[in-house]
């Protein structure tokens, strides 16, 4: 348990000041252990709830750290749905002709479950002034996702381009000499909520859906191939930085 200043914490220096209060007061304890019990609550309850609190990072940009806090929970949550939903899906998919859609789901989940330790990954990776992201590394992600968005069609498309948008705007900044890290992380937390929507989708579909129907089958195979999508372009913005 590492130790905190109680002043930061004003819950903690109110349980100290009521442990001073009732044992003056009311249970008449001597002083010296009154005050030292009020010092030891209000020690040990910052301690408590400094160990609550997730590891800083240690970035030059205070409004950075706390948007990336976010996205590391948003992260984590996506995390525990995707792997719900696998239970769910292996529950609901029991039948023979049903075990490539069952992979297809299961995959889809795969790949959230991995986003909180690619996000972890990245997020060190800014450290330092010197993890800016540089204008090479983003023309690179532009070229891959251009490719990535030509060879693709539908929905899979679509969400290529809205990257390739994303990078552009990135690029912009970058060369206007600003800190595209900002943008690369409101990027990621517009990505996170998306999937969340699609995931969302995918499990009312698998609750309502006949199973039995191609048709309806179908609709989840495609929703499971959206949330795919979205993913790869979390992880092509997450994983190039990490390299």
């Amino acid at each position: 348990m590492k130790l905190a200043n109680p002043l930061y914490y004003p819950v903690s220096v109110f349980a100290g000041a009521i442990v001073l209060v009732v044992g003056v007061r009311f249970l008449q304890l001597p002083n010296l252990v009154v005050w030292s019990g009020s010092v030891a609550v209000a020690t040990l309850g910052a301690a408590i709830r400094k160990g609550q609190e997730p590891e800083s990072l240690g970035l030059d940009d205070p409004a950075l750290e706390q948007e990336l806090a976010s996205i590391r929970t948003q992260a984590a949550t996506l995390s525990q749905r995707a792997n719900d939903l696998r239970t769910e899906a292996s529950h609901l998919l029991t039948d023979a002709n049903q075990v490539e859609l069952l992979s297809v789901v299961q995959y889809a989940c795969d790949r959230a479950e991995e986003l909180p330790n690619n996000i972890e990954q990245m997020a060190r990776r800014m450290k330092g002034t010197d993890s800016l992201l540089s204008l090479t590394e983003l023309q690179r992600q532009l070229r891959n996702a251009n490719a990535q968005a030509q060879t693709s069609t539908g929905v899979a498309k679509e969400q290529w381009e809205k990257l390739v948008s994303t990078l552009e705007w990135n690029i912009s900044l970058s060369q206007e000499g600003k800190d595209a890290r900002q943008a690369q992380v409101v990027s990621l937390s517009t990505l996170i909520v998306q999937s969340a929507g699609v995931l969302q989708q995918l499990q009312n579909k698998l609750r309502t859906a006949d199973l039995s129907d191609r048709a309806q089958t179908d609709e989840v195979r495609s929703l499971s191939d959206t949330f795919n999508s979205v993913q790869e372009n979390l992880n092509l913005l997450v994983l190039e930085q990490t390299q």
